[in-house]
């Protein structure tokens, strides 16, 4: 006794000096080692009992604890029987007599321990380890013990770790699922018991008007409802014990909903009960937040119920109004929890017959919680109620509708006791009074799965849309007026200031770009539904925010070369300011409409669109002749990046109408053109003056982008001949570098100006296409773009010294991405237009191609090059011809030597790696031409994979060019099979032939070696890329089944992807590897069960051979995916379960 006391003494000083902060990281290693070794003695647990026992050092206990916990989780199976009952017998009862005085994270250990012991050992050698803990539940004073051990229970036995066997994880389940209905049965009774105890039934005052009010809403809502009274009943008065303890009940349950299935056992008592506690989120009058009280780690979630760390209350006022104040954050932390407990039934998607009633008085128990959120009486506005709640309540009950509407709608929406144009109109409420931008994004996402299911619902029932738009109309009407409200500054200016619109998220926008997208996206859904209704509503508020905007002209003031905006009143600037905002996002709404006045409808709908694109046009025409972007503003800093933002937009608005314009082209070519001809114009000579430098370039980018848009959608054929158009061709052709456009605006022109030239015109035939002058023209405007890169070719003999070669360096950096550019943008088009294209470039090509050895050092200008190839590559191949593309092919491979590749690869995200990955690509274009063309190149570029590039990335991660090489690889198999496979018609349809005539089999042999080497290596994504691969080439080509491979790599393989899943290294893709061993196991099931699975099996290590013939027992002979898949998942877990007790096992155990 004496030594165990010493020993305690000893352990506590070592654990304070431990944690102690003076404590060097050297003395915490010996610390650390000297526990471990008292940790792995036989019979440590002894003395860990007694320090348990007698200690209140709380580092002391929580060591002892985690001795206990590693001795049941890795080494019970070790443990004597006679120590296990002893252990079984003492901790329950340390449980009991210390579970008041310990620190709460203390008992939740102690009861995680237990519920530890009973995960192994119940029911066989622990028979009472549930009906104690159902036992503890009952007793009064003991049930907030009881309900942890519940919990815990729940958390350990329901969804066990991979420690276990699959048959007792299954048995577990089982022996918890018999125990549900009792379980339910006890918690319902405390949740019910407490209510009534606390509820003021007995002494109701008089009903408010508000409460009568609420009823007789209620009664609109759901006539006949048998809970409506009930949940009008006022609300219970918890005392603070009594709330600790509810809260634990509904912890409970919210764990239990999230594994068992729907079924009777959850009665309407239940859910009713539960509904009672969640109306406490919604009548609370304080906001607190919650955070620290909601959680699902039991340890922290569990901690406030601990009445030995209560601290003692006193009768001192500050105190009791402290207390209040607490006693309304656990009021609130209720309703959050039975919220929970809700949504976890919610989702489930899966609904019994027998459940749906259920689910559908479920629903309408909300829906009363909906209508008290949102009831205004005369102390509160919907909104202020709103901000009183507690946050967490409010974002649970946005996931339940959220939930609703995604899940359940569909089930309850034509139920005619579900009134869901009565829960439209509290939505809406609830909706547009959210305090916070998260809450109003969250419910616009809610009515985003609702649009997108009425349009659904139409489009399966054209014969009655009518009928069902009727019903959703008013909805609908409401919804989309409040939405373009909401972006306005005229009505929300407050709001809407507070968003950030300069830092930008991870999709690269700002919180008021998400803002404006998010409500513009509704916007769209409802104009999709009501075309007609959403446009009459849209269109006169533009009209109004353009009629201020097209007004300022009066307002310019011009002196000498200067010119003003003559507005310098503060309330006036912050009117335009308003204006300008609003009209720039009702222009981006106008936008986004476009896209439903095209197709079918555009007839039914010309004379709106056309009278969008008359005004904007009009707009856009104005914005350019004053220039407004130029002007000096009384608030430079707000007025000037508005006056340009709009602008910017109203050609963007034209722009997204491009498509209605080409639509407009094809249905009148043939009748009067000229309005169509002036629409063109005009918006030709809106965007031309602001194609030059000194222009702002967000405004310069948007001209363009509608300059490439009507030139490579609507292609009118006589846009070359417009004056504005001509002038654009000078100054883009003429030479004058102070007049050069920014990089990104000269490449979009120059796309503008080929596209003139090489796209065929709609509606003509080919004879009427000019093709002639149109090719000599592009020819003259290559050559003009290329001057300068062409004159290079001249200096190649030359060494040039370091300033001619940075010249050099910008000439070519600034040339080829247009070329590029160019060639991109008509990858898709006729022969034709490539063919001109082809011929314009022919002699840039030729100096490219001599320009690439020089600068085979230079890797930032060799990667400019090869992505000019790449590009040619795959848009122009065919034009180039089988001799040149080979000439350019041979330069490649006899230029990237192996040292050059070693080099440039080693440098990992260096442009020198950038130039292998493009090269790899243009190999992978190479490979996939079909023909014979190319088919000499096949042995050296596999060569340069398999010999240059594969030994180099190997071992190393490399994985963008790896990732490119084996795409190379699979093309090359993929593509030339025959290259491999020399199966002729004839003897793949003669049954007794189906042996495969091989060639090039060590090149074979050599890639699938690579393939399998790849699955051995931590990067996830190549190793995913590679199985789908493989899996292609067997679906293709029946990889699998090819003699070569049946005999001497299947098994490798199946071999390779067991241990992977094994090693759990590739967790995320266990189903795409289980399919892959299915599918190279169904080549031959017989050998795979007679001759894999045993020798697999002996070669495991850390099994003995009884625990082998169990495993091979389990693995049922089954030939379908599904049971072939739980097999092996099977396998894979009782294999890790072997090992693990194998592992801890002490030394010398002999197994019987």
């Amino acid at each position: 006794m004496a030594s165990e006391e010493a020993s305690l003494r000893a352990l506590e000083s070592l654990m304070t000096e431990f944690f102690h902060s003076c404590t060097t990281n050297e003395r915490k290693r010996e610390i650390e080692e000297l526990l471990n070794n008292f940790a792995q003695q036989t019979g440590a647990w002894r003395h860990c009992l007694f320090f348990l026992s007698n200690t209140r050092n709380e580092y002391v206990m929580m060591y002892s604890l985690t001795v206990f916990e590693n001795l049941v989780n890795k080494m019970w199976i070790g443990v004597a029987s006679q120590d296990k009952m002893e252990i079984r017998s003492c901790l329950p009862k340390l449980l009991l007599a210390q579970h008041k005085v310990v620190p709460y994270f203390i008992r939740n250990k102690l009861c995680k321990v237990i519920v530890d012991i009973g995960r192994q050992d119940w029911p066989m050698f622990y028979h009472d380890f549930f009906t104690n803990t159902l036992q503890l539940i009952q007793s009064p004073a003991l049930a907030p013990l009881g309900l942890v051990m519940l919990k815990t229970t729940s958390e350990e036995l329901a969804c066990p770790r991979e420690d276990l066997s699959v048959a007792r994880k299954d048995e577990l389940r089982k022996l918890l699922l018999e125990q549900v209905p009792t379980v339910l049965g006890l918690l319902t009774g405390i949740l019910e018991t407490y209510w009534d105890k606390h509820s003021v039934i007995a002494s109701t005052p008089p009903p408010s008007p508000t409460s009568g009010e609420s009823v007789e809403l209620l009664g609109s809502l759901f006539q006949g409802s048998q809970y409506s009274k009930l949940l009008c009943q006022p609300m219970a008065t918890l005392d603070n014990d009594s709330q600790q303890l509810c809260c634990l009940v509904l912890e409970c349950l919210a764990h239990l909903f999230s594994w068992i299935p729907l079924s009777t056992s959850i009665t309407p008592t239940l859910l009713a009960s539960i509904f009672h506690f969640a109306r406490f989120g919604c009548d609370l009058r304080t906001k607190a937040k919650t955070g620290s009280f909601i959680s699902s780690n039991s340890s922290s979630s569990n901690g406030q119920l601990n009445p030995g760390t209560m601290p003692p209350t006193s009768n001192g006022g500050g105190r009791n109004g402290q207390q209040s104040e607490g006693n309304k954050v656990d009021r609130a932390r209720l309703g959050v929890l039975a919220m929970t407990c809700v949504n976890e039934l919610v989702s489930k998607n899966c609904v019994p017959m027998d459940f749906e009633e259920y689910l559908l008085r479920m629903f309408q128990q909300t829906f009363f919680l909906l209508q008290r959120l949102t009831r205004e009486n005369n102390a509160h506005t919907v909104k202020s109620r709103l901000q009183e709640l507690d946050e967490s309540y409010l974002e649970k009950f946005t996931d339940f509708l959220r939930l609703f509407v995604s899940v359940h709608l569909r089930r309850i929406e034509s139920s005619p006791q579900f009134p869901i144009v009565e829960f439209l109109a509290l939505l809406f409420k609830y909706t547009f009074n959210q305090p916070t931008h998260e809450g109003y994004f969250a419910c616009l996402d809610i009515w985003s799965v609702f649009l997108d299911f009425l349009t659904t619902k139409i489009k399966s029932r054209l014969a009655d849309r009518e009928s069902v738009l009727n019903r959703y109309k008013d909805a609908l009407v409401l919804l989309l007026r409040e939405v373009l409200n909401r972006i306005q500054f005229r009505y929300n200016q407050a709001q809407l200031e507070e968003l950030d619109d300069e830092t930008l998220d991870d999709d690269q926008q700002t919180e008021w770009q998400r803002y404006l997208r998010q409500s513009l996206e509704v916007v769209a859904k409802v104009m999709e539904l009501l075309p007609s209704h959403a446009f009459s509503t849209l269109f006169p508020v533009l009209q109004e925010n353009l009629d201020v905007y097209m007004g300022l002209q009066q307002f310019i003031v011009t002196t000498g070369t200067s010119r003003r905006l003559n507005i310098s009143a503060e309330n006036d600037c912050r009117r335009l300011h308003c204006s300008l905002r609003d009209l720039s996002s009702l222009l981006q709404a106008v936008g986004r409409l476009a896209e439903h006045f095209i197709g079918e409808i555009f007839a039914a709908r010309f004379s709106d669109a056309l009278a969008v694109v008359e005004r904007l046009v009009e707009v856009t025409c104005y914005g350019s002749q004053t220039s407004l972007y130029d002007l000096e503003t009384a608030v430079p800093s707000v007025l000037k990046p508005d006056l340009i933002d709009v602008h910017a937009q109203s050609l963007a608005a034209l722009q997204a109408y491009s498509h209605w314009l080409a639509q407009f082209y094809s249905e009148v070519h043939s009748q009067n053109q000229s309005q169509f001809i002036n629409l063109i114009t005009s918006a030709i000579d809106a965007s031309s003056p602001l194609i030059t430098a000194k222009v702002p370039e967000k405004l310069l980018l948007s001209a363009c982008h509608l300059m490439v848009s009507i030139t490579s959608t609507v292609r009118p054929v006589f846009l070359v001949t417009l004056p504005a158009v001509q002038n654009i061709f000078n100054l883009i052709t003429t030479e004058n570098q102070t007049r050069r456009l920014p990089q990104e605006a000269h490449m979009l022109v120059c796309r503008a100006l080929s596209n003139m030239l090489l796209l065929p015109w709609p509606n003509l035939p080919e004879n009427e296409q000019q093709w002639q002058t149109r090719s000599s023209n592009h020819t003259s405007l290559l050559a003009a773009l290329t001057r300068e890169y062409r004159i290079l070719r001249a200096t190649v003999n030359i060494t040039p010294r370091q300033p001619d070669l940075n010249n050099m360096k910008a000439v070519i950096q600034q040339t080829l991405p247009v070329l590029r550019d160019i060639v991109d943008s008509i990858s898709g088009e006729s022969t034709k237009s490539r063919q001109i294209c082809y011929q314009s470039l022919q002699e840039s090509v030729q100096v490219s191609l001599t320009l690439f050895p020089v600068f085979i050092q230079q890797p930032d200008v060799t990667d400019e090059m090869l992505a000019f190839f790449l590009t040619l590559f795959q848009a122009l191949r065919v034009q180039m011809g089988v001799a040149f593309t080979g000439q350019i092919i041979h330069t490649f491979l006899s230029m990237f030597t192996r040292e050059q590749l070693a080099a440039s690869i080693l440098q990992e995200g260096s442009a020198g790696c950038r130039v292998v990955q493009k090269f790899l690509k243009i190999l992978q274009v190479v490979v996939q031409e079909p023909g014979q063309a190319f088919k000499p190149f096949l042995p050296s570029i596999l060569s340069l994979c398999m010999e240059q590039v594969y030994p180099v990335v190997a071992e190393r991660s490399s994985p963008d060019v790896k990732a490119e090489m084996f795409e190379l690889l699979y093309q090359i198999l993929h593509q030339n099979w025959r290259y491999f496979f020399k199966t002729s018609v004839l003897t793949s349809v003669q049954k007794g032939a189906a042996e495969d005539t091989m060639e090039n089999e060590a090149q074979f042999t050599a890639a699938m070696q690579a393939f399998g080497q790849s699955f051995l290596q931590p990067d996830i994504h190549i190793f995913k890329q590679n199985l789908s691969y493989l899996e292609s080439l067997n679906s293709k080509h029946k990889l699998y089944h090819r003699k070569l491979f049946r005999t001497s790599m299947l098994f490798h393989f199946i071999n390779v992807l067991l241990q992977v899943l094994l090693h759990k290294s590739h967790d995320l893709l266990q189903e795409e590897i289980t399919v892959a061993i299915y599918n190279m196991a169904s080549v031959d099931f017989d050998a795979f069960y007679s001759a894999f699975m045993p020798e697999f099996l002996n070669g495991c290590q850390g099994v003995d051979t009884s625990q082998r013939a169990v495993l091979a027992r389990n693995f049922k002979l089954e030939r379908d995916l599904p049971s072939f898949t739980q097999s092996v998942q099977r396998l894979v877990n009782d294999l890790r379960y072997y090992r693990l007790c194998n592992s801890s096992l002490p030394t010398g155990t002999i197994k019987l």
